[in-house]
């Protein structure tokens, strides 16, 4: 036996050795790895020197030994300029600076970030090495970290590349000098021909930056935290990612990459990176011995004495401090170290957190992989196996308080290991890590392990515990499990974050977290200097006094300037006994101040802690009477437009104030005692009551309590006090019974409690007093000094700020296949057409639009990248969405027409007829539907012959062979004895006959009816373009004469639109014009009508009788008009009183204009030019959006696509008579028209995908298509519906019969369409009054459609 024991001491000093050279070696120094401590470097050791630059990369160094890489051997090495070595070339640094890992290609990355060393910032230099010095220190370094499975590792060459006072890339603006935030940090890549290990050295103040802002947007917004680790690059199955490790995930994970280190040493960092043994992913070291203890602080009352260590005499019996029981514990064939499932991450920021299972003290865990499972087995066992707690290791924490170890359980601390042999290293993510020689095997099962330690501070108690192996929670609430299967991870979970947040992993879960700038909880985050919006409702049920007041969904508008605290509440429509009541209750908007409020340095403000969804109640007594009234605000989360909303309920009794008294409300002071999801403050407040020379003092006792959820995943923020104090200014309670709104007014700063002393200089940051504008943020100084930064998304100087347009500056991330929309302070992207949003809702994926079915049927579909193609199959012609018989082909008409019914596709609710042709192919003179039933004689050219139809059932008529004629119609002929029969046989003087030679050939000249109206036709009688004559003038359409030109020069920004039909579309910042033949879209035609800089133009309608266009913008908050004449110039009528205008429908008869305020949730009307505006409905309106109008029977229409009670509703033009026409089996219904051809109201629904009508009174529903995209707007015209998409982001065609997509325009300039207007050559005719009149115009819009549709028939 005592030669057993003597062999097991000798192998434990063999192991030991190493770790006591280097612990000697390094003792001069207590911190972090000083600049002079890096392996040897510069040219004077044989190091090259990569050329300086963005994105430069050396050539290929080709290694005297190879070198293993996880389990692949290589022979030349890459070094590039963004802090990253690889064993091939890079790529261009676009396709991987800023991506996360894992990378396309082979990667070790030290710092990897986008790094440029142009104008002599810095050098980069690289070698391979087989020196002594090198070798030997890096063998040191490698013993060290791997005592076990390295012990006797002997280096046979190095490879180094260093990055000295290298920056990073930046913007140059304005002729600004670079920033001086330099970095410095080194690679050593060592190997023995059989292993390869990676040290990452960074020394001592050598990162001063963390990270870069992507160089596609460089945006003040966006710094994305330098990327650490390793990935293999390749994996066998092309939809799985290769094996990768990543070190950093946050920002304060980068900064502790000098802090901290998982050999013992601040900034020194080793790896296992590959091996001739099976290596399935990186494995990093997790150990120090003694030199962690070396590096530690005195955290621990048996901690290692660094003076001790000098002055120690080390032998070999001091060496030999192994409990002589250690042969018990067996330990894996495999490293404990390991990674599993072959993906790694560790992430070097400090946690912290206090569990209540644990009476106020932490439990402690470790990093763990991206799968979940605890790289460092954290369980230390006593003899019996059983899990016990070990003390707080900590290496910034404050000594264990005596009072606390004095209370612990006697029975457990004895049973506690003994420290001064425990060998534990401080790991940089959560603290201490057992030592790789006392960590027992990992438990099979995967149990994670719960973060406890604080940022930068210790817990609450000095000691930790660590999570059981269990599988239940036993009875010691101080030993805990969980499953780690249960475990939800930011990979799946992500999305829940803001897009202005980051996710990070924890040991029980994931929790979001809002990035610098912005301010939240992680699932909502607001940028910090802005100014904020409430929208919400009221709902009421009082007795005011004895009077019961009752009140429901009233509109609730709030405004909060973020960087002085100001809060500004108006609710409108409450009954005025009520509003008068609630005049004392000034915490109804108070809430909004306290969320908001200025925070004092060791504050935060309400949101900073709920974010967007909680719920607020408030219980108030009032003096003397005694009455109670309970108000519960509901917070819903942030819409679209990061606007708050939130729903109020007020129920209860309150004193009666009369109408003829104002409330005035001192300032105060209120305590809010924070604890886990929830916040409570109890305070009393006075009132009075002023009329004259009445002034009554009332007062009230208010009970608050805030729930919200909070992630319990995330360490507790120790710095911020459980108590603050909410300090409320400038209280003003305003009622305005001719406005009928109640209004409240509150200033409000948030900090420590006060106590009774003079208050110290307070600067101007932290009490409102400062000049910098309304989106800019404060900055303070020294005392009273401070500087003024705009908020993200805005520029300027502080004291003024402007939004950025990042998407016309270039200053967004949108990714490939993506447009880029502007919005105030910040902007969004949408996918190209072709392209839709992956799972991550930020990557657009190639979508095939062939499956829609869009071509013809007698067309091939040939999908393409971002679009499609449709050519017609042999045999046919047409541009693929519509296809017809080759004429060329000797088919007779009736053959031609036979063939061409036959190739539609079948709809039973419409079949098409099939002629029937004799042998001889001609039009056999009796013609039956094969379908309906009915029967009629044809002509020689297969025209119905008028009187002959017989219905289904009855005798067919008898049909003769018609007469030959003399020469088939012309398509002139044929065109006016159409429009004959259509006026009734005659024309009046205003209507329009073509004029035809006797030859049947259109005449050059033609003029509409006797007017002085002409225009020159080609001889297919299609107009040409500009020679439409004024009134006096008579154009010259001889061929040999070029037309005069009678049009004024355009203005810079409007092209006049051609004659004759088109729509028009609104597309941000600009008006689009779309020509129309017929009904066909005339795509190579179409081009910009106005260019609105600055613009989200959303609503567009068009006036007829003055040829203007109107539109709303919700950038500008306007409503504008424009002449459609040469050299017109926009015009604003509407510019108060507007938040999110949308919808906007035009009675060209009555001179009105209708539009819809989603921002207000109103509905208005005004006359054209502004004037006369009226509120028609401003209640039970959640999401208005689209508005009609029926001109001739007087009907408003308009959608609300709330999204838990979508509705379509009517009412007269006057707003009497509303009711709700559709509301069932509706989503989104974005877009409405009505249809005065048949005299119906359609919809287009983004949620149901159905284009669906209606009558005007709500029956006869029926589906028209039923697999659109994301339709935003549609407008009706002849047989076809026209609707802009946001998923093609273009304007499509539906046929009304057939409900098929005929055509599509996409706009060259991809972004999202939204409004669309139908735009005719001239105004019907006709007065509303008179069922005549009416019907005239009916009849003169279809008149409208058949000029402009004929050349369809020929």
């Amino acid at each position: 036996m005592r030669g057993d024991h003597e062999d097991r001491s000798a192998e434990r000093r063999a192991l030991l050795l190493p770790l006591l050279w280097l612990l000697l070696l390094l003792l001069s120094r207590v911190e972090a790895l000083q600049p002079g401590e890096l392996f040897p470097y510069g040219e004077s050791w044989g190091d090259q020197l990569l050329q300086e630059g963005d994105d430069e990369s050396s050539a290929a160094v080709r290694l005297a030994i190879p070198l293993r890489f996880y389990g692949v051997q290589f022979s030349d090495l890459y070094v590039g300029t963004n802090g990253i070595i690889s064993t091939q070339d890079f790529p261009r640094e676009t396709q991987y600076v800023d991506d996360d890992f894992p990378t396309d290609f082979p990667a070790i990355a030290p710092f990897l970030a986008d790094i440029d060393t142009s104008h002599g910032r810095g050098r980069i230099l690289y070698r391979e090495d087989t020196s002594p010095v090198v070798l030997g220190l890096a063998a040191r370094y490698v013993r060290a970290g791997f005592p076990r499975s390295a012990s006797n590792f002997s280096p046979t060459h190095a490879f180094l590349a260093t990055w000295e006072q290298v920056g990073a890339y930046e913007e140059v603006i304005g002729g600004a000098p670079p920033s001086g935030e330099l970095n410095t940090f080194q690679a050593v890549l060592v190997s023995d021909e059989s292993d390869t290990y990676a040290l990452f050295l960074y020394p001592a103040n050598g990162l001063q930056f963390f990270g870069t802002r992507p160089k596609e947007s460089y945006n003040v917004q966006l710094e994305l935290p330098a990327r650490v680790g390793f990935c293999r690059g390749e994996a066998d199955d092309l939809k799985r990612e290769g094996p990768y490790f990543s070190l950093t995930r946050t920002e304060q994970s980068v900064k502790n990459l000098y802090q901290l280190s998982n050999l013992g040493i601040p900034g020194v960092w080793a790896f296992h990176i590959g091996s001739t043994s099976p290596l399935d992913n990186v494995r990093p070291a997790t150990v120090g011995g003694e030199l962690s203890k070396a590096h530690s602080s005195a955290s621990l009352e048996h901690s290692f004495n660094h003076a001790a260590a000098l002055e120690s005499d080390y032998t070999e019996d001091n060496l030999d401090y192994y409990d002589e029981n250690e042969e018990d514990v067996e330990y894996p064939p495999s490293e404990p170290e390991e990674t599993e499932n072959g993906h790694g991450s560790v992430d070097v920021s400090f946690h912290s957190k206090v569990d209540s299972r644990t009476s106020g003290e932490s439990a402690t865990s470790y990093p763990q992989t991206k799968e979940g499972i605890s790289l460092w087995k954290t369980d230390t066992p006593n003899l019996n196996g059983q899990v016990e707690p070990f003390e707080q290791t900590e290496t910034r924490s404050p000594t264990t308080p005596e009072k606390d170890r004095d209370s612990l359980d006697p029975s457990r601390e004895a049973s506690l290991p003994n420290l001064e042999n425990e060998h534990v290293q401080p790991y940089p993510d959560e603290g201490a890590v057992p030592s790789e020689m006392d960590v027992p095997p990992a438990h099979p099962g995967g149990v994670l392990p719960h973060y406890p330690l604080p940022d930068h501070t210790a817990p609450r108690s000095g000691r930790r515990y660590v999570v059981g192996v269990e599988d239940n929670i036993g009875s010691n609430t101080e030993v805990f499990t969980y499953n780690a299967a249960n475990k939800e991870t930011c990979e799946q979970n992500h999305r829940q974050c803001s897009q202005h947040a980051f996710c990070t992993d924890y040991s029980t879960g994931f929790c979001c977290h809002c990035q610098s700038r912005f301010y939240g909880n992680g699932k909502h985050c607001l940028p910090e200097g802005a100014p904020h919006r409430v929208n919400g409702k009221v709902s009421g049920h009082l007795h005011v006094g004895h009077t019961p007041v009752h009140f429901t969904n009233m509109d609730l508008h709030a405004y909060i300037v973020g960087n002085d605290g100001r809060a500004y509440t108006a609710i409108s429509q409450i009954p005025q006994p009520a509003a008068q009541a609630l005049l004392p209750l000034t915490p109804i908007g108070g809430l909004f101040g306290w969320l908001f409020a200025l925070e004092k340095p060791g504050s935060e403000n309400g949101f900073s802690i709920t974010g967007a969804t909680f719920t607020h109640d408030m219980e108030v007594t009032f003096y003397p009477g005694e009455e109670r009234v309970r108000i519960t605000q509901t917070a819903e989360g942030l819409d679209p437009e990061n606007y708050l909303s939130i729903k109020t309920s007020i129920q209860g009794q309150v004193p009666h104030i009369p109408g003829n008294f104002t409330a005035h409300i001192a300032p105060y002071k209120e305590l809010y005692h924070y604890s886990d999801s929830v916040v409570t403050s109890t305070s009393s407040r006075d009132y009075s009551l002023i009329f004259g020379a009445i002034n009554q003092t009332r007062s009230y006792h208010i009970h608050q309590n805030i729930t919200y959820q909070t992630c319990r995943h995330a360490p507790r923020h120790q710095a911020i006090s459980t108590t603050q104090q909410l300090n409320v200014d400038r209280v003003f309670a305003l009622y305005n019974d001719e406005e009928g709104v109640l209004r409240f007014a509150v200033t409000n700063q948030v900090g420590p409690v006060e106590g009774d002393s003079d208050p110290a200089p307070v600067n101007p940051c932290y009490d409102g007093s400062h000049t910098c504008d309304t989106t800019a943020q404060c900055h303070p100084g020294a005392n009273v000094a401070y500087t003024c930064e705009c908020a993200p998304g805005y520029q300027g100087d502080g004291r003024s700020c402007v939004d950025v347009n990042e998407c016309a500056t270039g200053l967004h991330r949108c990714r490939p296949n993506s447009v880029c929309i502007n919005l105030k302070g910040s902007y969004k992207c949408e996918c190209r057409s072709g392209y839709e949003f992956a799972d991550d809702r930020h990557t657009c994926v190639y979508v095939d639009e062939c499956v829609e079915n869009r071509c013809h049927p007698a067309a091939t579909c040939y999908n393409t990248p971002g679009s499609f193609s449709c050519h017609c199959q042999p045999g046919y012609h047409g541009d693929g969405f519509q296809c017809t018989p080759d004429s060329t082909s000797g088919l007779k008409p009736c053959e031609y027409q036979q063939r061409y019914a036959q190739a539609q596709p079948a709809y039973p609710a419409s079949p098409l007829h099939i002629p029937q042709c004799d042998e001889q192919g001609n039009f056999l003179p009796l013609q039956c539907h094969g379908s309906t039933g009915f029967c009629w004689c044809v002509d020689q050219g297969g025209h119905e012959v008028p009187g002959t139809q017989t219905p289904p059932g009855s005798t067919p008529p008898h049909c003769r062979a018609p007469e030959p004629t003399q020469r088939p119609w012309t398509v002139c002929e044929r065109w006016r004895e159409s429009l004959l029969e259509h006026y009734g046989g005659t024309a009046r003087d205003d209507q329009y006959v073509p004029q035809c030679d006797d030859l049947g050939q259109f005449v050059p000249l033609q003029c509409h009816g006797k007017s002085d109206f002409c225009w020159c036709v080609d001889k297919d009688g299609r107009e040409v373009e500009g020679t439409r004559s004024q009134p006096g003038i008579t154009p010259a359409c001889i061929p040999t004469v070029a037309p005069p030109t009678v049009l004024p020069t355009p203005h810079s920004d409007v092209t006049p639109p051609s004659v004759g039909t088109f729509l028009l579309y609104a597309q941000g910042q600009q008006i689009g014009h779309l020509p129309l033949n017929g009904t066909r879209l005339q795509k190579d035609s179409a081009k910009t009508l106005l260019s609105l800089h600055g613009s989200i133009v959303v609503g567009i309608d068009y006036d007829c009788r003055e040829r203007m266009v109107y539109w709303t913008d919700v950038a500008g908050r306007t409503i504008s008009r424009a002449s459609l004449e040469p050299g017109a110039e926009p015009e604003t009528i509407i510019n108060t009183g507007l938040i999110s205008p949308e919808g906007l429908s035009i009675d060209h008869f009555r001179r009105t204009m209708y539009w819809t305020d989603s921002g207000l949730d109103k509905i208005e009307s005004a006359k054209l030019d502004g004037s006369e505006r009226r509120v028609l409905f401003h209640t039970d309106l959640v999401n208005p959006r689209a508005i009609a109008v029926d001109p001739i029977r007087g009907n408003l229409y308009w959608t609300d696509w709330n999204r838990e009670a979508p509705k379509i509703e009517t009412s007269s033009l006057n707003g009497e008579n509303r009711r709700i026409l559709v509301n069932k089996d509706i989503g989104l219904p974005n877009g409405l028209t009505f249809d005065p051809f048949s005299k119906q109201l359609c919809w287009a629904d983004a949620g149901t995908k159905k284009l669906e009508c209606t009558l005007p009174d709500g029956t006869g529903r029926r589906v028209i298509q039923n697999n659109l995209n994301y339709p935003f707007s549609i407008v009706s015209y002849a047989d076809h519906f026209y609707h802009t998409d946001w998923r093609r982001d273009g304007v499509i065609s539906v046929n009304k019969d057939s409900g098929q997509f005929t055509d599509e325009y996409l706009p060259e300039q991809r972004s999202h369409l939204y409004g669309i207007t139908a735009v005719y050559p001239y105004c019907p005719a006709g007065q509303i009054h008179s069922t005549k009149n009416q019907l005239e115009y009916i009849k003169t819009l279809k008149v409208i459609f058949v000029m402009d549709s004929f050349w369809l028939r020929d």
